[in-house]
């Protein structure tokens, strides 16, 4: 393998170069982005003195050198970009051509490579023609570079720009943040230096736990040191474009739309979903609607039939008068004037009609679905009598119906709508099938096979498009040249439909994606959370960002800590684990050193692309090894459709990835039913960054559990996920160290998403802690002097100033915070609890333990689903805490009106602590005691019985009052004579 160099300058092409130390020439110390000293200089003189893409100051000793060399330098840029235009500007834009020797042809036999190297060799040839002709005829310049050398005011201007949080709310945050860290460490100093010997037991736990409170905290603060926010110009987008009179410009995008059970996951809400994608404001040629039935379900595929017939009539009329959103059960059911901007007048009379027939649309699936309730004995049937091929859902043959697109049927104005494919990929018993990563992975494959769109966009069944331009917003930064090279993908924030304004139970997630995410799009980006989202295809098949040096063998890296360290040595590591990163970098030659090739001799280019090597990696399918190679996406010209069809129905076979790299480096990671993480880590440890989108108007909505158990079993399952991460090899505590890819911020950001589960041990111990020192009389802390006072109320104001100030920049409200932190303890000590539980089970075991719900009928109200009560093993330990906290506070308060005003100080203490425990599982009571406009009836009532019997037993049996001694008590029998 040849060295790939120094890396590519993003503005002109050529190579980065060194300064005069030796060492490479680097602009921006935050994020490495690639620019050479001459351009850099001219973004200076033009008056630009932060970085473009991640908003950063520039380094002022560079500044200050580029200032000293004057205006004598000038005429030497312009005169750099003149002779970079030809070779650095076009370099971007060439396709990756896969290219091996002839005996490697003769030995595959396979045409399609063959293909691809004439395809090289003509490109070759021409160029080779071309270049005496230029040299022949300098002042004739193409067309196209005239165009590119006098473009618009508008095109011209990036894609998207960087807002940092201005410094009065950013610096005054960071103050805090290390005046707390100050704070705790004189606190723990106290705590541990002054035991209570009295209660030693209760006092080492609490220290204990206090400590791992404090470890947690740092995990979640830190990573949220830089937070931004980002800004996106469409218009700008078009300009660049789309210009008139010529074909969009637009990159073509594949959405994949995953399902499984149509009972549980209703035909109507993923119809919709899809009717939402195949309606987006975009090309229509540059959409591909992929929907995977994992469930091989006839229900799914007939609802599709008639999904695909109800968008010839829906697609044209969102797009004629632009309604949003795009999914007609969430347009239709809008509480909000409808006439507002609609001045066609023909609006209301095509807005009726277009309602009836939906409402028609709707009869035709819900009889579908009513007709699936009851499988028959034979199973299903097709129109033309042959069995469904999905009858037996564990073992059927792959199945692939592409309905629309531009050689199927099209709207009811004769307009091309979008491609929309069913996908059911084959299943046979022995076959591990990995659920849905490897159900994503087979999108890949038939995608690349059938359309191969350079990104993809996925989303569950239940997320429908809310914002019509939100390709559009996405492709702001994926497509401009000067920031979405390196970016692997672009995360929307979840947003939901259908909870209720007090939203009890935390289920939008409000603090999660407008703090911690935009925390983490400062650092490296945030991390994938499973829907959403809109991937590089390049970064799925496990190649690392083109921009991103090569690590040298045989040489020492830079490790995690490269941004601040980078003299840094590179640990040693596991010899299998050496052979894979030489893999992988020969993989990310092949596909992104093609631009040097004709350095290389025929031998050197066989042996740099590898058809074996390919096939090792991606699977014995030369039609998807061909897609890999096309950079820019696309389908080769000479591909046959019925031909297509077959190798995509290769490709989604049970044993198509046997013996391969996917699942491991290549698409969907496997090993967690969270592989949304897991996947987005690998990205990130091979140097990919990701961006966080925010839209005015949220891009995607979907529907969240509302009711208590089915939030809590979420939960579960998503902190399941992490303990199977911190298990497995994956663990950033200590995967992708040997790269120096991973900025350390963001390591303790993947940290904290790994390890929160077993806070759920301490947590647990401390909320019985309270009820446990009002029922024996002590306390975890000893009679507290002014010094300790001071600890205590410091500690108390930094905690309530840091979370102002985090609403300040961040937007959120303070009652979202406060759900959270409720959540927090609910979540903590149930469904995490069973999670770590769970997985110390598999991993010592090997036991997969499923805790079910029972489910009871819910109120036909607007937010009946709130108030259904089901039944699961998740309720016992806040239940438990619960009874025990109340009876806690009945104890402590009988047992102080039995000693007198002297007991009531030390009680305030105790009590305090206990209503804490109480407060945080409020909303969990309110989910045990039914509906909300009954609660507080309920709980009051209930207070008043439970306090009245617990007091009236406690003054009675008192069994934390001393013992009497009985010898005392015959002595004084004696003496009575009694």
């Amino acid at each position: 393998m040849m060295e790939s160099g120094a890396p590519i300058c993003h503005t002109c092409g050529e190579q980065v170069g060194h300064d005069a130390n030796g060492e490479l020439f680097v602009a921006c110390h935050e994020c490495n982005y690639p620019m050479c000293k001459s351009c850099f200089e001219f973004e200076i003189k033009e008056g630009r003195k932060v970085c473009l893409r991640c908003g950063s100051p520039y380094d002022e000793n560079l500044l200050d050198d580029v200032e000293k060399k004057g205006s004598g330098n000038q005429s030497t840029m312009a005169s750099h970009f003149n002779d970079s235009q030809d070779v650095g500007i076009h370099a971007r834009h060439i396709s990756s051509v896969s290219t091996v020797d002839s005996e490697m042809n003769d030995e595959y036999g396979n045409p399609i490579w063959k293909n691809r190297v004439e395809s090289w060799k003509d490109k070759k040839n021409k160029k080779k023609k071309s270049s005496p002709k230029a040299e022949n005829e300098p002042a004739q310049v193409p067309t196209e570079q005239q165009m590119e050398e006098k473009p618009s005011a508008e095109a011209s201007e990036p894609l998207s720009i960087v807002y940092p949080i201005p410094r009065n709310k950013l610096t005054p945050y960071r103050a805090v943040i290390i005046m707390r860290l100050v704070i705790l460490g004189l606190f723990f100093h106290y705590r541990i230096t002054n035991p209570v010997d009295s209660a030693f037991g209760l006092w080492l736990t609490s220290v204990i736990c206090e400590i791992w409170f404090a470890f947690s905290w740092v995990l979640d603060q830190f990573p949220k040191w830089n937070p931004v926010n980002r800004e996106t110009f469409i218009e700008r987008l078009s300009a660049r474009y789309e210009r008139e009179g010529e074909p969009s410009q637009l990159a073509g995008v594949d959405f994949f739309v995953s399902t499984v059970d149509p009972l549980k996951e209703p035909p109507l809400i993923t119809a919709n979903t899809v009717l939402s994608i195949l309606a987006v404001d975009y090309p229509v040629d540059k959409v591909s609607c992929y929907v995977s039935d994992d469930g091989a379900a006839m229900l799914t595929f007939e609802s599709l039939v008639e999904t695909a017939e109800f968008a010839r009539k829906w697609v044209p009329f969102c797009k004629k008068y632009s309604i949003e959103p795009r999914a007609p059960e969430f347009y239709f059911s809008q509480k909000i004037d409808y006439l507002k901007d609609k001045v066609q007048p023909s609006f209301v009379k095509e807005r009726r009609a277009m309602k009836r027939d939906y409402e028609e649309y709707k009869v035709r699936v819900n009889a579908l679905v009513a007709k699936a309730q009851k499988t028959p004995e034979e199973g299903w049937t097709m129109q033309d009598g042959t069995p469904w091929p999905g009858n037996n859902t564990r073992d059927h043959p792959g199945m692939i119906q592409v309905f629309l697109g531009n050689t199927g049927a099209r709207d009811i104005e004769g307009n091309e709508l979008p491609r929309l494919v069913y996908v059911s990929r084959e299943k046979r018993p022995g076959y591990q099938h990995h659920k849905k990563a490897g159900a994503e992975n087979a999108l890949v494959r038939v995608s690349a096979v059938l359309t191969n769109a350079p990104y993809i966009l996925n989303v569950d069944c239940d997320h429908y498009v809310n914002n019509s331009k939100a390709v559009r917003e996405a492709m702001c930064i994926l497509m401009d040249p000067q920031v979405g090279r390196d970016v692997c993908y672009v995360q929307f924030p979840q947003r939901f439909d259908g909870i209720d304004k007090s939203d009890r139970y935390a289920n939008r997630n409000v603090v999660f994606f407008d703090v911690n995410m935009k925390g983490l799009d400062g650092i490296q980006g945030p991390v994938y959370v499973g829907t959403g989202c809109v991937f590089n295809r390049q970064a799925l098949y496990g190649y690392g960002p083109p921009s991103m040096p090569s690590l040298r063998k045989g040489k020492d890296s830079s490790s995690c800590f490269s941004c601040c360290c980078p003299s840094k040595k590179k640990p040693a590591q596991d010899p299998a684990e050496v052979y894979r990163d030489a893999k992988r970098e020969d993989l990310n030659a092949a596909i992104f050193n093609l631009t040097e090739i004709d350095n290389y001799d025929e031998h050197e280019r066989s042996m740099l692309i590898s058809q074996l090597s390919f096939e090792k990696t991606f699977g014995l399918s030369s039609v998807f090894i061909e897609s890999t190679l096309m950079e820019n996406g696309g389908v080769p010209e000479s591909a046959n459709s019925s031909t297509l069809i077959k190798e995509a129905i290769h490709v989604i076979g049970c044993g198509y990835e046997e013996k391969t790299e996917w699942g491991k480096e290549i698409g969907w990671i496997y090993g967690s039913v969270t592989e949304d993480i897991l996947s987005g880590f690998k990205m990130h440890c091979r140097g990919w960054r990701s961006i966080y989108c925010m839209p005015v108007r949220p891009a995607f909505k979907g529907s969240a559990p509302i009711n208590l158990s089915d939030r809590l079993h979420q939960v579960l399952r998503w902190a399941l996920g992490s303990v199977e991460i911190f298990f497995s090899r994956h663990c950033p505590l200590w995967y992708g160290f040997g790269g120096g890819r991973l900025k350390w911020l963001q390591r303790l950001a993947y940290i904290n998403t790994i390890v929160y589960p077993f806070t759920s041990l301490p947590l647990i111990a401390y909320c019985t802690i309270p009820a446990v020192c009002l029922l024996t009389g002590k306390f975890i802390i000893p009679t507290l002097s002014n010094l300790a006072s001071m600890l205590f109320l410091g500690l108390f104001i930094s905690i309530i100033v840091t979370a102002v100030l985090e609403l300040r920049w961040s937007g959120v409200s303070i009652e979202d915070l406060w759900r959270n932190e409720q959540f927090w303890v609910i979540g903590g000590v149930s469904a995490h609890l069973f999670a770590v539980f769970q997985g110390f089970l598999k991993m010592l075991a090997g036991i997969d333990t499923n805790f079910t719900v029972t489910a009871k009928a819910a109120e036909d109200t607007e937010f009946g689903e709130l108030y259904m009560v089901k039944w699961t093993t998740l309720l016992i330990p806040p239940t438990t805490l619960l009874i025990i906290n109340i009876v806690g506070v009945v104890a402590g308060f009988s047992d102080a009106l039995n000693k007198g005003y002297e007991a009531w100080g030390p009680l305030f203490g105790k009590v305090f602590f206990a209503f804490w425990v109480i407060l945080h599982l409020y909303p969990f009571l309110k989910g045990l005691m039914g509906r909300q406009n009954r609660t507080p009836t309920i709980v009051v009532l209930w207070s008043v019985l439970l306090a009245s019997v617990f007091s009236l037993v406690w003054v009675k049996i008192n069994p934390f009052v001393n013992k009497v001694d009985n010898t005392l008590v015959a002595e004084t029998c004696i003496s009575i004579d009694c």
